[in-house]
């Protein structure tokens, strides 16, 4: 084979070398004649209208629509993945559609939705999709929210912030022997994608799910708010979202939930100021409260707004400014 047929990707750490016709380990980067081709370029294999809050992101646009798309594959192999059945999965083996760029910001406007959401799977190994998207909505009035693990490199992220308006990153855990065996990746390219977003003006929140046995120790949960709080500073919100059993962690019982209460009151101990709980229906943590009053300011049943007391991104109560994007 000649050398001139070998493709490397630069999109992930990973940085697979792909002979003729390989693909990467994300299943849908293939060499192909000596340069690098998407499988899945417009061929979502998922496509629906979604709250905000349930990507999550809960201090952008709150109570509007996202328009949430997905392909095949992605760049992490995690045990406990809730999407498995298209991360995990070849684009030959998913029932695709038929939605380029143009088609995908039509339909957005067209189901009145303020936002498209790159979500379920991983948008990084749909980059060019997902990039040629999101530079189409911003003239449509359209904001583009990045549901992803985090897994990229610096250079084609920074190309793709420029027209991300909110990131929701995975923060799987806080070990490289986590992201290792149960994630098949590393921790510091992670750590690093949050820096670069955050100083890059995207609106960030991060997510962490709790897993039982596995990422549930609360010195490891103080040592990653700590990181947070050191790094990104008290406004950046961090959910903490509860495990159930699926893909190949189906022997693992679901995170009970006063280990997700406890990680909540830690995280608000050591000085963050919205952290939220998920997939516990009516805990007080799915609401938002302001920092200085207390007040709820955002009351949440589920995805459906109880409450709003935000004025011109201040709280209604006591005037205190509330990070996020409000208009």
């Amino acid at each position: 084979m000649s050398k001139l047929r070998l493709v490397q990707c630069l999109l992930c750490k990973k940085e697979c070398r792909l002979v003729e016709g390989q693909r990467g380990d994300c299943r849908v980067r293939i060499n192909i004649g000596g340069r690098l081709n998407s499988l899945v370029y417009g061929k979502p294999c998922a496509v629906h209208v979604d709250p905000v809050e349930k990507k999550p992101v809960f201090h952008m646009l709150p109570g509007s629509q996202a328009f949430s798309i997905a392909t095949a594959g992605c760049n992490l192999h995690c045990k406990f993945c809730q999407n498995w059945e298209i991360s995990q999965r070849e684009p030959e083996e998913t029932v695709n559609h038929d939605l380029p760029p143009d088609k995908v910001v039509a339909a957005a406007v067209a189901a009145n939705c303020r936002s498209i959401a790159y979500t379920y799977s991983e948008p990084i190994v749909f980059y060019e999709y997902t990039l040629d998207t999101s530079k189409l909505a911003h003239p449509r009035g359209i904001k583009n929210i990045l549901v992803t693990a985090g897994f990229i490199n610096r250079e084609p992220l920074l190309k793709l912030c420029k027209y991300t308006d909110a990131a929701n990153v995975d923060l799987k855990g806080f070990t490289e022997d986590y992201y290792k065996k149960i994630c098949g990746a590393e921790l510091q390219p992670v750590l690093d994608t949050l820096k670069t977003v955050h100083k890059q003006g995207v609106w960030l929140e991060i997510t962490n799910l709790v897993v039982p046995t596995l990422n549930d120790d609360l010195k490891l949960i103080g040592r990653m708010c700590d990181w947070i709080l050191d790094n990104l500073g008290p406004e950046v919100p961090l959910h903490f979202s509860r495990f159930w059993p699926m893909y190949r962690l189906k022997n693992l019982p679901p995170t009970s939930p006063e280990i997700i209460t406890q990680a909540r009151e830690l995280a608000m101990d050591k000085g963050l100021y919205y952290v939220y709980v998920g997939n516990v229906p009516g805990h007080a943590g799915n609401n938002t409260y302001c920092p200085r009053c207390k007040e709820i300011i955002i009351g949440r049943i589920g995805y459906n707004l109880t409450k709003y007391a935000i004025i011109d991104g201040r709280c209604s109560q006591c005037d205190f400014k509330i990070a996020g994007v409000w208009n």
